[in-house]
C-alpha cells in the first residue's frame, strides 16, 4: 500500500546528506516551507547548495538556514530586500556564494530539470554581467544566452492539502515555485495543513501529481507576518 505519509517532520527529513542542493518553495514569504526548514536545521546536514526566490527575511525560515551556518551557496533572484540583513553580513564577509538567476529564469530552469530538457537559450541577461562566460546564440535576429536545468537532491515545498499517494493542492499565492521543484528534484517533501482521503482531491484540482512527492507531513495553521490564515 502506498503510504507517503510522514509521522513527523524529523521523520520526513531523514537521510538529507551534506553537500545537497535544496529546493526550498516560497515567494517572500508566501508558501515558505518554515516548519521543514526549522527541521532541517534541527536534522543537521552542512555544506548545503540552495535554490529559492530570495534569501531569506528577518531571522526566520530561511535566515535561520543561513544563520546556522548550513549553506555554503545560495541561487536566487531577489538576494537584498529591507530584511535581508543575516544574508548581507554572511555575503559581505565571503562566508556565503552567491549566483544570481533572473526570476522567470530560476522558473524555467526548475522546469527544465523535471522536463528531461537538457538545456534552452533564453533572452533575458543577454549583453549583462549575468551573461559573462556562457554561450550566446542569434536566433532569428534575437540574441540568446544558453541556461542550464538546476537539480535538486531534495525539493521543500508547502502546500495546502494532500492523501497519503502525495497528491497536493495549493492556496493560491502559496503554490509559486512548489510544482516545479516538485518536478526537479529525486526526492520532494511536502508539508500540508491537511490530509484527505483517497478520491477526495478532485483529479483535475490536484496541481503536483504524486509520482513527484517521496513524503508529506501535515503541520498546523499559524498566522504569519504577511497575513495568511489568521488565529
Amino acid at each position: 500500500m502506498i503510504n507517503k505519509i510522514a509521522d513527523s517532520v524529523a521523520a520526513a527529513l531523514t537521510g538529507i546528506k551534506d553537500g545537497a542542493t535544496v529546493l526550498i518553495g516560497g515567494f517572500g514569504t508566501a508558501g515558505i516551507p518554515g516548519e521543514l526548514i526549522d527541521g532541517l536545521i534541527e536534522q543537521g546536514a552542512r555544506d548545503l547548495t540552495v535554490v529559492n526566490n530570495n534569501a531569506g527575511n528577518g531571522d526566520f525560515g530561511l535566515a535561520a538556514l543561513l544563520k546556522a551556518g548550513r549553506v555554503r551557496k545560495i541561487l536566487c533572484s531577489f538576494p537584498r530586500q529591507a530584511d535581508s540583513y543575516v544574508f548581507d553580513e554572511l555575503y559581505r564577509s565571503g562566508k556565503l556564494e552567491l549566483e544570481l538567476v533572473p526570476q522567470g529564469n530560476l522558473a524555467e530552469r526548475l522546469r527544465a530539470a523535471g522536463a528531461g530538457v537538457g538545456a534552452f537559450f533564453c533572452p533575458t541577461a543577454f549583453g549583462t554581467e549575468l551573461a559573462k562566460g556562457k554561450e550566446t546564440r542569434e536566433i532569428n535576429g534575437r540574441q540568446y544566452v544558453l541556461e542550464y536545468p538546476i537539480y535538486g537532491d531534495v525539493a521543500l515545498i508547502k502546500a495546502e492539502t494532500g492523501d497519503r499517494w502525495g497528491n497536493l493542492t495549493y492556496r493560491k499565492a502559496a503554490r509559486n515555485f512548489g510544482p516545479v521543484m516538485a518536478t526537479a528534484a529525486k526526492r520532494t517533501i511536502a508539508s500540508v495543513h491537511e490530509i484527505v482521503e483517497l478520491g477526495e482531491l478532485d483529479p483535475e484540482a490536484i496541481v503536483t501529481p504524486g509520482i513527484f512527492v517521496s513524503q508529506i507531513v501535515k503541520i498546523d495553521r499559524v498566522a504569519t507576518q504577511a497575513g495568511g490564515f489568521k488565529q
